[in-house]
């Protein structure tokens, strides 16, 4: 720290002082947290690297990307428009017909329902399937009955306003 401010001057200059100061260690901790965020993302940028040369990853990528961008940008196309949700059931309603019903056919039988089942899941929604679970549980839920209150005349229309009789004589002694 500099010697004590005697005078404007003084004050001015150790504004100048502080603010050089200032912008000196903003840029040194900008430049630590660059130095900091490349050395996170090496492990990932080594990933990348590796993956980037074994086909089919990209498809998988593609699958699962809508999981951490928090439901994903739509863009045109009717594979770019679902949803974490169509995206997973795509993926797995193949496995699950494979292993049921379509158990013992033919690969011909096998390759037509799995591709209807395809376009029948690329309408499926977040939105439809929620608005599905909505309106099915207004329909399950049982009725609130309301109940109902005998009817009290306000205090307006209660004649002789000033005597409310409100189950204490005013004259009692009531302590």
């Amino acid at each position: 720290m500099k010697s004590k401010i005697k005078n404007i001057g003084d004050l001015r200059l150790e504004i100048v002082r502080l603010n050089q100061l200032k912008r000196e260690q903003e840029e040194y901790l900008g430049d630590q947290y660059q130095l900091l965020k490349h050395k996170v993302e090496a492990p990932a940028r080594f990933i990348n690297s590796i993956t980037s040369s074994i086909p089919g990853v990209d498809f998988v990528k593609g699958i699962f990307s809508a999981f951490g961008s928090g439901g994903g940008a739509k863009v045109e196309g009717a594979a770019n428009q679902s949803d974490w949700l169509a995206r997973a059931l795509q993926l797995g309603l193949p496995l699950v017909l494979n292993r049921t019903f379509l158990k013992n056919s033919g690969w011909l039988k096998k390759a037509i329902v799995l591709l209807a089942s395809d376009s029948a899941v690329a309408q499926v929604t977040q939105g439809k399937v929620s608005s599905l679970m909505s309106k099915l549980t207004k329909f399950v839920r049982p009725k609130k009955s309301k109940k109902k209150h005998k009817e009290v005349a306000p205090l307006e229309d209660i004649e002789n306003n000033d005597m409310v009789n409100f189950g204490i004589p005013p004259d009692s002694e009531t302590y």
